[in-house]
């Protein structure tokens, strides 16, 4: 493939090469742009550190791009919630909401793994592995400069995750709610098998999720705290962690029996003021938007954007050009709704469990309680967490 293509995509990770996937299988000459190749990197378990929770809507996306067969799912049945001053307790079975899944865990690596397979044996799709040097956005395309050479498309897509490099060259703004916290992951054997629930723990300083893996024993580690009691956690030895990550989680799966390597990372919420910042630009996925990963949602919004998007690639004729100005103008305000939303959602979620007086707890312990005899409440919960109800698939 050679010339000037219809869709260039920055960034290879989960959601850019799904969107670069399914856009070429709508027709469209792609090319992707990324820094490097993707790598599997199991950890000492066999399993990834790094993982997504996916909802049955961004599952019926990886089928369509006929990767979902390839992939190692680990399937999550029930969610069971709670917090440290608390006593009441959220339980969130799949059964709630007619289904036989919540939704599944997948690992990072072998998932864009995957993807990259099915791009390499695309004909409509050229693979760019090199450094951005620049952008220059015209009336009647978009020129990437990478590595020295130009690169012309009629639509750029920037998913280059939260520090997008295409995002900073064009000056977007962007609105960020520091959270204060990072985030320690690992992957844990236990002691008792996880049966395909999920578990998440309001402490004092964030939440802690332990989700299911593929192995019966297995679970994957997400625990947001202060920068200090991370950096702590992640020098103590495996023993000493062990013992203090079954305490937090109060022997829910007997004791924690060993745990990988312990990554941390910095976390912060943002979302751009636009998601079509220039004419024939638009940005999706981490480079748009960035969520608290308290609800497990980062990746299935960033799915959302590609499912619109490709919707709407789908429905122009093939000869039309993708980048013309005012056809992405809906899609930006639909998204920026939608991101401004969750942003805020997950915002406030976070600082009601995070209040810890008498009167905060003892409200908050009303009204989980309240959800959770509730069972009209808690199903529409569910389904809008999933992607399923009114207010996700109208945005």
């Amino acid at each position: 493939m050679s010339g000037v293509s219809d869709v260039l995509v920055v960034g290879g990770g989960l959601v850019g090469a799904a969107t670069a996937l399914g856009a070429a299988a709508a027709g469209r000459k792609v090319v992707l742009v990324d820094r490097t190749r993707p790598r599997e990197s199991p950890g000492r378990f066999g399993v990834d550190i790094r993982n997504v929770a996916c909802a049955p809507a961004s599952r019926s996306l990886l089928e369509s791009l006929g990767i979902w067969g390839e992939l190692r799912p680990a399937p999550y049945v029930r969610m069971r919630v709670w917090e440290e001053r608390g006593t009441a307790e959220l339980d969130f079975d799949a059964a709630d909401a007619g289904r036989t899944e919540l939704g599944w865990i997948l690992e990072n690596g072998p998932t864009v793994q995957a993807l990259w397979r099915h791009l390499e044996g695309e004909a409509n799709v050229d693979i760019v592995v090199g450094k951005l040097d620049g952008i220059d956005v015209q009336g009647d395309g978009v020129r990437l400069g990478v590595d020295g050479r130009c690169l012309e498309s009629r639509l750029l897509i920037g998913v280059d995750g939260a520090r997008s490099e295409v995002r900073e060259r064009l000056g977007v703004a962007v609105r960020t709610l520091a959270t204060g916290q990072q985030a320690l992951a690992t992957v844990v054997r236990t002691e008792a098998g996880h049966q395909g629930v999920a578990y998440q723990r309001f402490l004092l300083d964030g939440p802690l999720a332990l989700l299911p893996s593929r192995e019966p024993n297995l679970s994957s580690v997400v625990w947001s705290q202060s920068p200090e009691a991370a950096l702590r956690r992640q020098n103590l030895d495996e023993a000493a962690f062990c013992a203090e990550l079954a305490m937090a989680l109060e022997g829910r799966l007997g004791g924690i029996e060993a745990a990988d390597d312990r990554l941390t990372f910095p976390l912060s919420q943002h979302v751009v003021a636009d998601f079509n910042p220039a004419p024939r630009v638009l940005l999706i996925g981490d480079a748009a938007r960035v969520l608290h990963p308290l609800a497990g949602l980062g990746a299935n919004v960033g799915f959302e954007d590609t499912r619109d998007l490709l919707a709407i690639l789908g429905r122009l004729p093939r000869d039309a050009d993708p980048g013309t100005p005012g056809i992405w103008r809906a899609f930006a305000r639909r998204r920026g709704v939608r991101a401004g939303m969750m942003v805020a959602a997950m915002s406030a979620f976070r600082q009601g469990y995070a209040g810890s007086g008498p009167l905060q707890t003892w409200v908050r312990n009303r009204a989980i309680g309240w959800v959770q005899n509730t069972p009209l409440v808690k199903q529409q919960i569910i389904r809008e967490a999933l992607g399923l109800g009114p207010v996700a698939t109208r945005l």
